[in-house]
């Protein structure tokens, strides 16, 4: 399934995927600074969060376009218990 997100879905996933890249440039620093542990964790906790989200974005706009798929019958011959194993697969992989 070829994923295609567009102007604001695109514009938010990459906004959550930069978000998370400075969290984590942060972690870094803060772990060659010698930084408190606590705030070392939160600020990984919160690159976490930002990652999850983004991937949850992916999925949701991947199931929505599973779903018009297979109502317009452009699945290439995979039938409906494929799709929905491949989204669930998608889905534990976050969890």
């Amino acid at each position: 399934m070829e994923l295609e997100l567009e102007g604001t879905d695109l514009k938010a996933v990459l906004n959550r995927l930069r978000r998370a890249q400075g969290q984590i440039s942060g972690v870094i620093r803060m772990i060659e600074e010698g930084r408190d542990c606590e705030d070392v964790v939160t600020q990984l906790a919160a690159a976490s969060r930002a990652l999850d989200r983004a991937g949850f974005a992916i999925i949701a706009t991947g199931l929505e376009q599973c779903v018009t798929d297979i109502e317009s019958g452009r699945r290439n011959g995979e039938d409906t218990a494929a799709v929905r194993a491949r989204m669930e697969k998608l889905f534990l992989s976050l969890a």
